[in-house]
C-alpha cells in the first residue's frame, strides 16, 4: 500500500507535468472509484478545469482546480496514477483517465478496486473523504515527543498498531512503522505504555527523519516513473526491517523475524528490539 513517502513520490513527480494543463474529457471506467458526487456529474464538473497544482496530506493526494474545487484521491491499497503520452498502452485494471489539453492522459488504476475519489466545489464541506480527521504531518513542529506520550503513553496497545493510527500522526502504514522502530530498537508489540521518556524522545526524532529519508531515495524522473509504471520505488532496497525475514540485521547480525500485530506483518530484530522496556540506547542508522 503506498505510504506517505510513495504518495509524495506521485505528487513530485507529476505536479510539475500536469500543472497548467486543462482536463478535456474525463471517464469513469468503473464509476465505483468515483466516491462523490456521483459519476456523472464528476466528469460533468472536472471537464473543461485547469490544474494548478497538487498537494499531499497524509496518504492523500489533492487536485488543486482553477474554480476552487479540490479533487482528493486516496489510493488505499493497490492504486496507481500514472501520467502517459497520447497512445501509450493502457494499464491493466484502469478504472478513471483524464485527457489533458496537450494529448497526455492521467490514468488511475487499481487491482482492488479500493482507492477512491472526491470531488469537492468551493466551500463544499468534506464530510465524505475522512482526510479532516488526520493527524498532524509528521515534519510538523507539534509531533513532540510529549505529543506521542499524551496521544499513546497510557495505552496497552501494541506501539507498532498506534504509530498507524491516522487521526493521530498522519501517513505512517506498515511499512514506515517497522523502519521506525527498527530504528528506534523498540520491539513492535511493547504496550504503548511501557515505553520510557527517552523512547518517545526518539520515536519523535525517528518518524520525520526516517521518512524523509526514504523520500529522498525516492527520488526519480518522470521518465524513471513511467518506465516503473508507477508502482516501482526506488527505496525499496535501503528498508532495514520491512520485507527482510530471516535476513541478517544491518544492525548486529541477527536473524530478523517475523510477527504479526493486529493482523499485520511485522519485522524485527530479536536482538536488537527486545519486548522489554529499553535501556535509553539510541541507534537510530
Amino acid at each position: 500500500m503506498p505510504e506517505l513517502p510513495e504518495v509524495e513520490t506521485i505528487r513530485r513527480v507529476i505536479e510539475p507535468q500536469i500543472q497548467g494543463r486543462r482536463i478535456v474529457k474525463v471517464e469513469a471506467v468503473r464509476p465505483e472509484v468515483i466516491a462523490h458526487p456521483d459519476a456523472g456529474t464528476f466528469c460533468e464538473r472536472l471537464t473543461g478545469q485547469a490544474v494548478l497544482g497538487m498537494a499531499r496530506r497524509g496518504k492523500f493526494l489533492i487536485f488543486l482546480l482553477e474554480n476552487d474545487s479540490r479533487l482528493i484521491l486516496h489510493l488505499r491499497m493497490t492504486g496507481c496514477l500514472l501520467l502517459t503520452p497520447a497512445g501509450y498502452p493502457e494499464k491493466k485494471y484502469t478504472h478513471a483517465v483524464f485527457h489533458l489539453d496537450n494529448g497526455d492522459a492521467l490514468r488511475f488504476s487499481d487491482m482492488r478496486r479500493f482507492g477512491r475519489f472526491w470531488l469537492l466545489q468551493e466551500g463544499e464541506a468534506d464530510i465524505d473523504s475522512g482526510i479532516n480527521r488526520l493527524g498532524p504531518e509528521p515534519f510538523d513542529g507539534g509531533l513532540t515527543a510529549s505529543y506521542l506520550q499524551q496521544h499513546f503513553g497510557k495505552r496497552k496497545k501494541a506501539i507498532k498498531e498506534c504509530l498507524m493510527e491516522q487521526d493521530v500522526v498522519a501517513g505512517i502504514g506498515n511499512i514506515y512503522s517497522d523502519e521506525i522502530l527498527f530504528a528506534c530498537a523498540i520491539h513492535p508489540a511493547r504496550p504503548a505504555s511501557s515505553l520510557g521518556a527517552r523512547e518517545w524522545e526518539r520515536l519523535a526524532a525517528a518518524i520525520p527523519e526516517r521518512l524523509a529519508y526514504f523520500i529522498e531515495k525516492n527520488n526519480m524522473t518522470p521518465q524513471e516513473y513511467l518506465q516503473s509504471g508507477g508502482q516501482d520505488y526506488r527505496n525499496t532496497p535501503f528498508l532495514q526491517a520491512y520485507g527482510r525475514k530471516g535476513e541478517a540485521c544491518p544492525r548486529c547480525g541477527d536473524t530478523l523475524c517475523r510477527l504479526s500485530i493486529g493482523g499485520r506483518s511485522s519485522i524485527y530484530c530479536p536482538s536488537c528490539q527486545r519486548d522489554e522496556k529499553g535501556d535509553g540506547r539510541t541507534e537510530t542508522l
